[in-house]
């Protein structure tokens, strides 16, 4: 087992990233390769780790936040994504982890390790505590613009992701849009309804914002911009309305009673919500494993994107994706034209 971290990639790298891969050898005993400057990298290396665990692998360039990614990752050839997913198509490592551009993300793993076959735009697909167990929201921020038969596809791949790697037998899916009623939505969401319901995969009709943890679903499906302002909406409001209840509590001696009290609740809440352990979000539909994090990710939330990578791996996630794909290779054939 061997993960390729972008150490180059995400606001606080290399420090914070690489400080995240050091936490995963110590303790979950994976193997690293850190993909990125060597002169920068070496001085953030602990002596006190096993050279063996860590491998440094150099490259010159890195590609930045605010640049476009396709455009980036043609240009930089020698950039740390670009060279981490060229390691996993030769087989040097198992799988990729960035918390860099997510959009440069998605371009390299799909120029370097292509499609899975029948895939169109793969997507990132976002673990979320939902009332019954995990939902999975797809996509969260791949593809902004999308056409009705992208949708259905992401639906697909989710269908197959939850299925074969989460246990969820016959998961339901639902179709985010602004009324349950078929006929509400924009045209995209609407035309996209239309192959979902006539597909084989377990349709549970349209969902709204308020059914996103509710547990009615177990996958729900929409483009990109409308998934990541829906990610970054349940984030913030999570982290202030614990705030908010700390501050309330504060103001009373009962109040810091029932804190004091019920830190253990409070902190297993917190915990459900807290991205960092997932630590990252599954890039479905390229041909090969990788892992997008946040860009302001911690090393808490890099070591815990590692592991996840790790038990993709350990899972064989990819080979049984394709597996469940192919089980429904008609229904993704007759939305090709949507």
């Amino acid at each position: 087992m061997n993960i390729a971290v972008d150490a180059m990639g995400g606001d606080h790298a290399p420090a914070v990233v690489v400080q995240g891969a050091l936490q995963a050898v110590i303790e979950l005993g994976i193997d690293i390769t850190l993909v990125g400057d060597n002169k920068i990298l070496s001085k953030e290396i602990d002596s006190k780790v096993s050279s063996g665990h860590i491998t440094l692998h150099h490259c010159k360039e890195a590609v930045q936040m605010g640049e476009p990614p396709l455009k980036a990752i043609r240009q930089k050839t020698d950039s740390s994504i670009r060279v981490a997913f060229e390691l996993a198509k030769k087989g040097t490592v198992d799988a990729v982890v960035s918390a860099g551009n997510s959009g440069a993300t998605l371009a390299a793993g799909i120029m370097t390790l292509g499609r899975i076959s029948g895939v169109e735009r793969p997507a990132i697909a976002s673990l979320l505590p939902g009332e019954n167990g995990p939902v999975v929201l797809i996509d969260v921020g791949a593809n902004v613009n999308c056409r009705p038969a992208h949708l259905f596809q992401f639906g697909v791949m989710a269908n197959a992701f939850a299925s074969s790697c989460l246990g969820i037998e016959n998961p339901k899916i639902g179709l985010l849009s602004v009324g349950e009623e078929e006929c509400k939505g924009n045209e995209q969401v609407r035309l996209a309804y239309e192959l979902f319901e006539k597909s084989k995969l377990n349709f549970f009709g349209n969902v709204e914002g308020r059914d996103i943890f509710s547990g009615d679903v177990e996958i729900i499906v929409c483009d990109g911009f409308v998934g990541n302002v829906a990610l970054k909406l349940s984030e913030g409001m999570v982290k202030i309305m614990t705030k908010l209840l700390t501050m309330e509590l504060m103001k009373s001696v009962l109040g810091r009673t029932l804190l004091l009290l019920g830190r253990g609740p409070f902190e297993r809440f917190r915990k459900k919500f807290d991205y960092e352990e997932y630590g990252g979000a599954p890039l479905l539909g390229i041909n090969g494993v990788g892992i997008v994090c946040h860009g302001g990710s911690s090393a808490r939330a890099i070591k815990n994107a590692i592991k996840l990578a790790a038990v993709y791996v350990e899972n064989r996630v990819l080979e049984k994706m394709v597996v469940s794909l192919n089980t429904v290779s008609g229904s993704m054939s007759h939305a090709d034209t949507a």
